[in-house]
């Protein structure tokens, strides 16, 4: 197969995809300023040798196909699972939160013995903040991560002097009201999907 010459803000695209793992047509259109929808279906079947789209919902989701992959030297395969809306909700608030250069999903953090991995971990007014998205999980499950957390920033004051952000995504005014009273104690943000569109 004869290989397409790609532009440079296709380029970008795929390699935004491999940093991001999965990103909605919306997300994609946003990030790369890509105008009406008919333009971004222009320029998303243009790439279509090079990525793979799912159904979530009413929305495209896209990732990268085999090669989309070897375009850009990624190792990392995706494929749909149940896991889909979680990143698209972590991608969502990296778009409402302009892009932190320093985003790292899904990253181990270890203070002395103890270590917790967060959705993602960002920089803002030079404050550390960990995200967390809840999107599937029992609330249960929630308030054992929060109770992790608590052990994970004291010994992040003691180290570094200052209350690390801890900063939720969920999906109702509900489970909003039940995070922020599980996460009494520590400096706390919680926004609904809706919050960050």
């Amino acid at each position: 197969m004869k290989k397409k010459q790609l532009t440079s803000r296709d380029e970008q695209i795929l390699l935004r995809l491999k940093e991001l793992d999965f990103l909605t047509r919306d997300q994609l259109n946003k990030l790369f300023k890509l105008g009406k929808v008919r333009n971004t279906n222009r320029v998303l079947f243009n790439l279509s040798d090079y990525l793979m789209t799912i159904k979530e919902g009413h929305q495209s989701v896209y990732y990268l196909s085999k090669l989309g992959r070897e375009y850009v030297d990624c190792d990392k395969v995706r494929k749909k699972t149940n896991n889909v809306h979680h990143t698209i909700m972590r991608n969502q608030f990296w778009l409402f939160y302009k892009c932190p250069k320093d985003w790292q999903s899904e990253m181990k953090v270890m203070l002395d013995k103890n270590y917790i991995v967060v959705d993602a971990m960002f920089t803002r007014n030079n404050f550390k903040h960990f995200l967390e998205v809840d999107n599937l999980q029992s609330m249960k499950a929630n308030r054992e991560k929060i109770k992790c957390y608590k052990e994970i920033i004291d010994t992040f004051v003691t180290q570094f002097g200052y209350y690390p952000t801890l900063v939720w995504v969920t999906t109702t005014e509900h489970r909003r009201r039940q995070l922020e009273m599980a996460c009494v104690g520590l400096k706390v943000k919680v926004y609904t999907m809706d919050d960050i569109k």
